[in-house]
């Protein structure tokens, strides 16, 4: 195993056992399908114990968009389920060895109009929607609280008729501007960040499409209309560069749109995991934007 991959290996084992340990708390309904188009495409429902419509936060997980799992549930959701009484959903999503970008933001922008179509039978106040996710899940939930609504209100499919916006987002590490691969003082060295878009780990920048770079850039989508974002970062992330949550919450700032940038001094990628110390902040966040009617 040559170096490149080993260090790629050693990514994702760190930002899979970071997305969460494993916990008591089962689902409600598991492996429910959103879409058909891929066994991957399925998610996990964790009901609150709620009378009126629960909000919902949909968790989205991380492991360089090619490995982890939607299992693998962060804590804080847990304890937001159990004391505040919003739901939880945590959404699989194809890999890059399956289909690259932009099936793995299609898949998630779908599950949030699933989780709408399946709102009253679930007992899900679809206007309280929310998602959050670190790493990889960090990129995808930054990418569908930004991107325009992708609801077709002339389709066939009812869930394709329905709303992808959210009433807010909380990113864990998560990458969020492709063009800082031209900055030779800002290290990418994980070959994730190429792989997504269709091209081979060592590819120079220079030869990558300039549309593939925006395209899969959630800052591209920011306009005034957003919800509240939160970031949370680590100062000395060697993986997602904190340029990255810089970036997006300056160009949040200037659109006006409610952001806030939460930068963990001395903090590596294991940000990405959400701990219950760490989701202190995005907790409060949660329950400011979403837990309120």
């Amino acid at each position: 195993m040559n170096m490149q991959r080993a260090r790629f290996w050693s990514a994702i084992l760190c930002t899979v056992m970071a997305a969460g340990t494993a916990n008591a708390d089962e689902p409600t309904f598991a492996d429910v399908a959103y879409d058909d188009a891929h066994a991957a495409q399925r998610l996990d429902v964790y009901l609150a114990k709620t009378e009126k419509p629960a909000p919902v936060m949909i968790y989205i997980h991380g492991g360089a968009w090619r490995a982890g799992s939607k299992k693998h549930v962060p804590q804080w959701l847990h304890t937001l389920r159990r004391e505040a009484g919003i739901a939880v959903v945590s959404v699989e999503y194809r890999f890059t060895d399956v289909a690259t970008h932009p099936a793995q933001v299609n898949d998630c922008l779908r599950a949030v109009q699933f989780v709408r179509h399946r709102a009253t039978a679930w007992n899900i106040d679809p206007t309280r929607v929310g998602v959050t996710g670190g790493s990889a899940g960090g990129h995808l939930s930054a990418y569908v609280a930004l991107h325009d609504d992708v609801a077709d209100r002339q389709a066939q499919d009812a869930v394709a008729r329905l709303s992808s916006r959210v009433r807010c987002a909380v990113s864990f590490a998560g990458p969020t501007d492709w063009s800082l691969l031209k900055r030779k003082e800002i290290a990418h060295t994980h070959p994730a960040y190429r792989q997504l878009i269709g091209y081979e780990p060592k590819t120079p920048v220079e030869n990558m499409a300039a549309d593939r770079l925006r395209d899969v850039s959630p800052i591209s989508f920011v306009s005034k209309d957003d919800p509240p974002v939160m970031q949370v970062h680590g100062s000395a992330d060697q993986i997602v560069p904190v340029q990255h949550a810089e970036s997006l919450h300056k160009r949040l700032q200037s659109a006006g749109v409610t952001a806030e940038l939460v930068v963990i001094e001395g903090a590596k990628h294991n940000v990405a995991g959400a701990s219950e110390k760490i989701a202190e902040r995005p907790t409060a966040f949660v329950r400011k934007y979403l837990a309120s009617p």
